[in-house]
């Protein structure tokens, strides 16, 4: 168990499906999350060159067996950090076990305590999501995320996971009136391979900026869809009436 600092009153939030697409409802709010806003308006022409090397089935498996496995990591940190009971006896939990022992042995060595596990994050009336960890690393004020990945990351592959700590950061500071000066995103493989990425300063700024041109995106998206909808109600309407 990590000590604990209750300096942030966090405030919960609900995750809701809606016509597809997570939102949450916080704070007198329902927002679209941060990895909704990214996945609407990042470019999938890698992803669907991969589906079409491996096959749609293949990469469906590969996809779920990722997803289980991160979600069961997870479960691990945030019962490590919270001082909580926990173990998953499958082979698929005892990877994944396997997996946070590493994050905790290498990765959290330099947290000195934390303020939030698994907390909601939210900007009024733009976004909201759920960060894994907000704590002090080696003195700064830190957003911290796990991540698990199939094979060692390159940085510019990552963008997204950048952009996604980069807006809990805002978030944070807005409702909290904080300073977070870093984030960090700790992963790790299957076979233990252990990868940190850091950004803080002007380099977290940049991040900053990127999610906001990428939330205009979405919010653009958003409103075409809106217009679109609004044609196609009229057109409905217009059909039925030739009709009769």
């Amino acid at each position: 168990m990590m000590k604990k600092n209750d300096k942030y009153n966090y405030v919960d939030g609900k995750q809701l499906m809606e016509h597809g697409s997570r939102i949450y409802d916080v704070g007198g709010y329902r927002l679209p999350s941060v990895t909704t806003i990214l996945g609407k308006t990042k470019d999938q022409k890698f992803l669907t060159e991969w589906k079409a090397k491996v096959g749609e089935q293949q990469a469906e498996r590969i996809k779920n067996l990722s997803s289980k496995r991160g979600t069961s990591m997870h479960k691990f940190l945030e019962c490590h950090i919270t001082g909580v009971g926990y173990d998953d006896l499958t082979g698929l939990g005892q990877e994944a076990k396997s997996m946070a022992e590493k994050v905790i042995e290498v990765g959290l060595a330099p947290v000195e305590e934390y303020y939030g596990s698994e907390v909601t994050m939210y900007y009024p009336g733009l976004y909201a999501g759920s960060t894994d960890l907000v704590c002090s690393h080696n003195g700064k004020d830190a957003i911290v995320d796990f991540k698990q990945a199939n094979r060692p990351k390159r940085e510019d592959w990552i963008e997204d996971y950048f952009m996604q700590i980069a807006a809990y950061a805002m978030a944070h500071d807005y409702v909290y009136n904080s300073a977070i000066e870093k984030g960090v995103i700790m992963i790790c493989t299957p076979d233990l391979y252990y990868q940190e990425f850091v950004v803080e300063g002007v380099e977290l700024r940049r991040w900053k900026h990127k999610f906001l041109k990428r939330l205009d995106m979405y919010n653009e998206i958003k409103f075409d869809e809106k217009e679109q909808a609004k044609v196609d109600i009229k057109k409905e309407d217009f059909d039925e009436r030739k009709t009769t």
